[in-house]
């Protein structure tokens, strides 16, 4: 299968080189430009879902034999939640090789936060079934490997965090309330506005999903309410 010069970089920015290509092919396209005879990613994201939660889950277990599933639990869902996932994806320009329809194209599709995740891990399985457990294995150890590195024992998002903090303070759940949105909708800019029943709230904006604003404004409020 020929293939253009932006998948040939895009295999080398990877670090791995297809001998069936036509897998990678598969793993990057999206449904709004399927056909029948041009398959979507999604049989290939649900199976790299499961291959990269065994290649996290027996590196964390290998990793830390004293840790207990208690604190093997929240390492492992910081490594393989989308947000992760998407963030390698950006880091490695899947963005700029999926195949999309041209609506997709339109609204930004190749920033989308869960295209990008699931588009990752399609190409974790199109890896695993082009060349095996082993070679899927180095390919994902490789990529994480900072993240795995720098991962502290307390790695829980900071929307849990927080709702956390407030259930131990007898409080309900936070609130999260999108108070200001900017630029183009292919490329919107939010603000969100994090606040406890007692009052307290933080501001974060900027671009990406609500979700990952809301995160950015979690973590305020949480580093707020601890420089206290």
């Amino acid at each position: 299968m020929r293939i253009g010069a932006d998948i040939h970089a895009f295999m080398g920015r990877l670090g791995y080189d297809f001998t069936r290509p036509e897998l990678l092919i598969r793993a990057l396209t999206h449904g709004s430009i399927a056909s029948a005879t041009r398959p979507d990613n999604q049989r290939l994201e649900f199976l790299g879902d499961r291959v990269l939660g065994l290649v996290m889950a027996e590196a964390l277990f290998t990793a830390d034999r004293q840790a207990t599933e208690g604190q093997l639990a929240p390492r492992y869902n910081a490594l393989v939640r989308g947000e992760t996932c998407a963030d390698i994806a950006r880091e490695i320009g899947l963005g700029d090789v999926m195949k999309l329809g041209r609506s997709e194209m339109m609204s930004g599709g190749r920033r989308k936060e869960a295209m990008l995740a699931d588009a990752m891990e399609a190409v974790l399985a199109a890896i695993y079934l082009d060349a095996g457990y082993e070679t899927a294995r180095q390919v994902i150890l490789r990529l994480w490997a900072s993240r795995m590195d720098s991962i502290d024992n307390d790695p829980r998002d900071a929307k849990t965090a927080l709702q956390e903090w407030a259930q131990a303070q007898g409080m309900p759940p936070p609130n999260y309330e999108q108070t200001g949105r900017s630029g183009p909708d292919h490329a919107p800019v939010f603000e969100i506005t994090a606040r406890l029943s007692d009052g307290n709230h933080a501001v974060a904006k900027g671009a990406g999903t609500k979700r990952s604003i809301e995160q950015a404004a979690a973590q305020a409020l949480l580093d707020q309410l601890e420089a206290r």
